[in-house]
């Protein structure tokens, strides 16, 4: 009989990639919970006309992306491409957002699909930030700050640059798109596959196309900027201020427009040069207009989201991964005979509760002691702890060094033990 594969781009997380995972997850999370921000968490099924009405029925990720299907009641159901709709919904739905101010943090899987290539799934895992609330470009400026924060903690800030732009209201985007799509219309034979069809349906992505003759034509185009809004030029310029002061670095792009319908005023992308085509480890923007397009009350709002499978990528291509990251445990429990089992169970679960941060494995299974040892060698352990009749008699355990040749094996109490190992 066959064996029975992973859906093609959901990927599995095996043990020897997990310890990446859980240290960029605490590293990330940390960083957020010390600037106040609080997490919140929500379903990865949500009815589709959320998506719909939030990212815009004529983007690539509706149009061709999304996982949809009708449930046994007849209901049309997605699983999240992203979170931001999802984030709105939840905060509307409890009470969170209207006359509030909320810092709000999530992280879990997204679902569309899409090609699988590296630094692209199907099934892929984002950290979203999103503020409610405040309209200021100060909050704006915290999000890159904490970023950039976020990069140094982590040693990747000389490999990541930050893009910013800023794409105006609905009205003066508006004027802008009318003149673009003027502008191309003359020119769309010679514009790629993939502009000519966003012509009709999402111009504004034009901008960011990948191709050489697309950006050539661009060349000529009308500029953004020239239709900006006083408040969204205003806010620009205090935003550029407070990164400034802040010395965070930053590229104007004037291409950058972001993919989602929902985008105002502020967009941005952190990218790199060390992952190929998947540059960009984290983007987002101001989404003032979502809210009130959700059914809810008109509601300031910036968040971003940062896709974990790729600084995943970024941390092991750079190789900055600290050491103590990783499987190893600190000791491992071996024991000399069924009768010494119980009090040796007994010991290692007083020598865990003095030592909580220590990875101590017990062996299970039986097997005679030369095997056993050679397990403890295989663990990475530092220590290994032997358990035998004359250890129960005297209620020690024997500390057996396994990476220094020159250091002799002692016998120590539970609580010596646990001194050891606690530094």
């Amino acid at each position: 009989m066959a064996k029975i594969q992973s859906i093609r781009g959901m990927n599995d997380n095996v043990p020897a990639s997990t310890p990446v995972w859980q240290y960029l997850e605490k590293t990330v999370a940390d960083l957020l919970k010390s600037y106040s921000y609080q997490e919140i968490r929500f379903p990865i099924l949500e009815q589709t006309a959320l998506f719909k009405r939030s990212i815009g029925e004529v983007t690539d990720i509706v149009e061709k992306e999304m996982y949809t299907f009708e449930d046994r009641n007849g209901d049309s159901l997605t699983l999240r491409p992203e979170g931001t709709a999802s984030c709105v919904r939840a905060g509307e739905q409890n009470g969170l957002l209207y006359n509030q101010v909320q810092r709000l943090w999530y992280c879990g899987p997204m679902f569309r699909h899409e090609r699988p290539q590296k630094g692209r799934l199907r099934q892929f895992h984002q950290f979203g930030v999103e503020t409610f609330g405040m309209a200021t470009a100060d909050v704006d400026a915290e999000l890159l700050v904490l970023t950039a924060r976020l990069w140094q903690q982590l040693g990747i800030d000389q490999y990541v640059t930050l893009e910013l732009n800023t794409i105006g209201s609905a009205e003066s985007r508006a004027k802008f798109k009318a003149a673009l799509v003027d502008y191309l219309s003359d020119r769309k034979e010679q514009l790629d596959e993939d502009s000519q069809r966003r012509l009709g349906t999402n111009p504004l992505r034009i901008l960011d196309s990948k191709s050489a003759e697309t950006q050539a034509i661009l060349d000529g185009a009308p500029v953004l900027s020239d239709f900006l809004d006083e408040e969204s030029v205003a806010h620009f310029d205090r935003l550029k201020t407070l990164l400034d002061a802040a010395g965070v670095r930053y590229t104007i792009n004037p291409r950058l427009v972001r993919g989602l319908d929902y985008y105002c005023k502020t967009v941005f992308e952190w990218v790199t040069t060390h992952l190929g085509a998947q540059g960009t480890v984290c983007a987002g923007g101001r989404y003032d207009g979502l809210v009130e397009q959700l059914g809810g009350k008109a509601t300031p709002a910036v968040g971003f989201a940062m896709g974990v499978e790729r600084l995943v990528l970024l941390l092991e291509e750079l190789n900055v991964v600290p050491a103590h990251v990783n499987n190893d445990i600190d000791a491992y429990v071996v024991v000399q005979g069924d009768s010494a089992y119980p009090q040796a169970l007994a010991m290692v679960e007083q020598l865990r509760g003095l030592a909580p941060k220590q990875k101590i494995q017990l062996h299970c299974g039986g097997g005679k002691f030369k095997k056993q040892m050679k397990k403890a060698n295989d663990s990475g352990a530092q220590y290994a702890l032997l358990v035998g009749d004359d250890e129960v008699a005297e209620s020690k355990l024997a500390v057996k060094p396994l990476r220094d040749a020159n250091a002799e094996q002692q016998q120590l109490s539970v609580t010596e033990v646990a001194a050891l190992l606690n530094g």
